[in-house]
């Protein structure tokens, strides 16, 4: 599905005007002002998945974002703009094909802090049970010691207690299925790559644009591959368009991607093997072959 047909970037001239006008001397950068004349790179048009391919500071992430803020897409984690983005973005132009339901930006630090609140519950969970742990040791302490007071009932408001030392106290009631039924499951914490992979497939749904900002942060080359085939399913059979940042080699082979190599003078649509960054890793697997043998 296309939603986003092209983003129009503002011409070079339009740029240099903007910065004679600006009387502000205060910043030493009007950045993104300046980045795609320099790479002669003027329209972006879209197919239902397109890639952005480019070394650090090629510009892809900020392509990403300027078209996340024309679609005003969802964001679950903070953006820090410059002082010159807003202004940038305003004289940009966005041309739909079919307005979406609704747009995502997906960034590596969204997964970052997916992994943090994920520990942080069962860091909740461990105190908790910690605390049953200890209760159910002391309450037996004080059985052994006679303690009267430990499971008399003084009225309605020592219900629930009496219940509990009851319920601890049950031949029945092991220490470990008592922790068990009164403690919450942990969360099913995984390795780094597992909970990346998780993120995304709870995140991506129907009828929607994502736009994932260098997604194989954290995967394995396994789950690269696992995650690169759900991206292409989505988009052919859930209705959704892909916007991708990436350098990784498995996510630039996907069948039918558009993609631009912003390393390139003038940015231009590239075959993914003519990659500088693809050829690479080719060159070093020939060099190895043998080893494989």
């Amino acid at each position: 599905m296309i939603y986003a047909r092209k983003l129009m970037l503002p011409s070079e001239l339009a740029e240099i005007e903007f910065i004679k006008l600006e009387k502000r001397t205060c910043f030493h950068t009007f950045y993104p002002f300046k980045i795609f004349p320099d790479k002669g790179l003027r329209e972006v048009s879209f197919d239902t998945i397109t890639m952005f391919y480019g070394g650090n500071g090629s510009g892809k992430s900020t392509l990403l974002n300027l078209i996340a803020r024309k679609m005003g897409a969802v964001r679950y984690s903070e953006f820090n703009d410059a002082p010159f983005f807003d202004t940038f973005a305003d004289m940009c132009y966005l041309e739909y094909a079919k307005r979406p339901r609704a747009s995502f930006v997906l960034t590596s630090d969204d997964v970052f802090d997916y992994a943090l609140s994920a520990r942080a519950v069962n860091e909740g969970i461990d105190d908790k049970r910690n605390q049953l742990l200890d209760k159910y040791v002391s309450v037996h302490g004080q059985v052994m010691q006679g303690d009267p007071e430990v499971s008399r009932l003084h009225g309605l408001d020592d219900y629930e207690r009496w219940r509990e030392v009851r319920e601890i106290l049950s031949p029945k009631k092991t220490q470990s299925s008592y922790v068990k039924k009164r403690v919450a499951q942990d969360i099913d914490l995984c390795s780094n790559g597992e909970t990346a992979m998780r993120y995304f497939l709870d995140r991506i749904e129907e009828d929607a644009v994502y736009l994932l900002d260098e997604p194989e942060n954290s995967l394995s080359i396994e789950y690269q591959i696992e995650l690169a085939a759900y991206v292409a399913a989505t988009a052919r059979a859930g209705n959704c368009q892909f916007i991708i940042a990436t350098h990784s080699p498995v996510f630039l082979s996907m069948q039918g991607a558009k993609i631009y190599d912003l390393d390139a003078y003038p940015a231009s649509v590239s075959k993914w093997t003519d990659l500088p960054n693809v050829r690479k890793y080719f060159d070093f697997f020939m060099e190895h072959r043998e080893e494989f043998d």
